[in-house]
């Protein structure tokens, strides 16, 4: 700055009172109404888990009693042999996970593979299918009258390999989504590098694309290694007396009626989910860190052995994926297995059978309605004031800590928390227990922090310079919100609704102690019916569910279309 500029007197400051008294106005409504979405997820999130974690010191009569109920766990062999069992089900899965959805991934962003539209559709399909469906298929496939059981060369599908391979089939397309970001983020400069040095194709692989993808390598294999370890689903139906830490719970508290060690295993289940949790989040940190501005795009060559051994590669794997969902199908539609297998729709009289009828089916839509709905309202109207409120800045740090908390939280655990904290008869929001709206609120809760994270990516890409014209205008900032923020994001607020509606009607852990005569859902139902040993309908309920989540997901394409052309109209106009 030169000494001219510096001997210029300040320019005077102009004091707009109207302009700051509306600001002053908008911030503390606004804030008034972030305190109290901050207060319901407390009571949603925060407040069940302390009561999870005070139940688990505690003994039948509710008094405290320390870590004495731990120590009886620890001395329980059967017990603690589902913590090995847990960790070496999740261990060998995240491996084969990792190492299949590293090779489609690779596949489908590093060769010259035709029809990758249609191969990321084809395995993004297990994504709308309840993990039951793959245990189930797994039973008609190599069970005791499987369709291929000796494939297993004598070898029993229920247990630890029915666990694997169900495990591996639901939490495949979250992997595979992860590790093609992550290879879609490689900067095409240090290929145009290697080459140039003359590096072969391997080397390029272990030198370029490998440390490229590091960090979304750990982080898949966090997330697989997370939903493997809390599931519930694929061990209760084709585990046998393989114990593992989900169905543990499950027991204590069904089987047995021992809320306190079903506290106490939920608190254990908590300890890998919270570190792998912990794990993720740094991994995303420095794989955030490592782009550039810089980068440039890169169109892999032409290489006809690499392309023709992943395009096989590609086959057989949607081949599997498909055969598993076809299997379920089929058995749905047969009329008595291995008999009578004649196609009829006997198995869809779901009236007939003991697992809730077709009002279970019709009580999941209405719960996933109203988990879309309500959900996707509340978490992207608190999201934007997260992002876009002036001020209270400890109050936004706080909300968005409680909204990154359902993260690490298993269902199992959450809805056994929601039981504790809703049914004591001391708290005012008891009336709530055994409802619909129970249901609702723990869905919204265990499914929270990643619709948290898209709505703050969607607010993240308006620009400021809205809120200061809308200052400047002397527009409250409730009508920005109102007219531009939310019409430019409805189509971040869609996907936030499917993805709600989706896990909605295929989730089981966190609403199997909360269900009552009149909620019963239709995931619940697949789980009673083969208990039942009902298997067959089972598999046409969770046909069911499979096919009103892909409608709801083509109906959620149709319209995020139609709106995101509607989005660049309006901010071309």
């Amino acid at each position: 700055m030169s000494r001219a500029t510096m001997s210029l007197p300040a320019r005077p400051r102009v004091i707009l009172p109207s302009i700051t008294l509306r600001r002053s106005r908008d911030e503390w409504a606004l804030g008034g109404a972030m305190l109290i979405g901050l207060l319901a997820l407390l009571a949603a999130v925060a407040a069940p888990l302390y009561a999870l974690l005070s139940k688990s010191l505690q003994n039948r009569a509710g008094d405290f009693i320390g870590l004495e109920n731990f120590i009886a766990y620890a001395n329980t062999p059967s017990l603690v042999a589902s913590i090995g069992n847990s960790l070496t089900i999740a261990l060998l899965s995240t491996v084969i996970v990792i190492t299949l959805a590293f090779v489609a991934a690779y596949s489908l962003t590093r060769t010259r593979l035709p029809g990758k539209g249609a191969f990321r559709m084809a395995l993004a399909a297990p994504i709308l299918a309840p993990s039951l469906l793959p245990a189930i298929s797994l039973v008609y496939l190599f069970g005791n009258q499987g369709v291929i059981k000796t494939w297993l060369l004598g070898e029993s599908i229920y247990g630890p390999i029915g666990i694997v391979i169900g495990s591996c089939f639901w939490t495949f397309p979250h992997a595979l989504m992860i590790l093609v970001t992550a290879l879609s983020n490689t900067d095409g400069r240090l290929y145009e590098s290697a080459s140039a040095l003359g590096a072969s194709p391997i080397r390029t692989f272990f030198t370029v694309t490998l440390p490229g993808a590091k960090y979304g390598l750990i982080s898949a294999a966090f997330v697989v290694f997370t939903l493997v370890i809390t599931d519930f689903g694929v061990p209760k139906v084709i585990g046998g007396q393989y114990n593992m830490l989900a169905t543990d719970i499950y027991k204590q508290v069904i089987g047995q009626q021992n809320f306190q060690m079903g506290a106490v295993v939920s608190v254990i289940l908590l300890l890998p989910a919270i570190l792998t949790f912990l794990a993720d989040r740094w991994a995303q940190r420095r794989q955030s860190a490592a782009l550039t501005s810089k980068a440039a795009p890169w169109t892999p060559p032409r290489r006809p052995w690499a392309d023709k051994g992943c395009t096989l590669f590609m086959l057989l794997l949607t081949a599997t994926i498909l055969g598993v969902i076809a299997m379920a199908i089929y058995a749905s539609l047969v009329t008595f297995w291995p008999y009578n297998l004649s196609l009829s729709l006997k198995n869809y009289q779901f009236d007939l059978m003991d697992g809730g009828g077709w009002e279970a089916y019709w009580n999941s839509i209405r719960m996933a309605t109203y988990t879309a709905f309500f959900g996707a309202i509340f978490i992207f109207f608190n999201a934007y004031l997260v992002e876009k409120l002036q001020g209270f800045r400890p109050l936004r740090a706080l909300f968005h800590f409680i909204a990154i908390l359902p993260l690490a939280v298993p269902g199992m655990a959450l809805g056994l928390a929601y039981i504790f904290f809703f049914n004591a008869p001391s708290n005012p929001l008891n009336g709530l227990y055994a409802t619909m709206a129970i249901l609702v609120i723990c869905t919204i809760a265990h499914f929270y922090t990643v619709c948290h994270l898209t709505a703050v990516t969607a607010l993240k890409q308006i620009d400021p310079e809205f809120e200061a014209v809308s200052a400047s205008l002397k527009a409250p900032q409730l009508l920005t919100f109102w007219r531009v923020s939310l019409p430019v994001c409805l189509p971040a607020v869609l996907e936030i609704g499917g993805y709600l509606f989706v896990n909605a009607m295929t989730t089981v852990s966190a609403v199997i102690f909360l269900y009552s005569h009149n909620t019963m859902l239709a995931s619940v139902s697949v789980l009673n019916m083969d208990d039942a040993g009902d298997i067959a309908p089972a598999a046409a309920m969770a046909v069911m569910i499979m096919l009103t989540c892909l409608v709801a997901k083509l109906l959620q394409w149709l319209l995020g279309g139609l709106l995101l052309r509607r989005t660049q109209k309006w901010r071309c106009a």
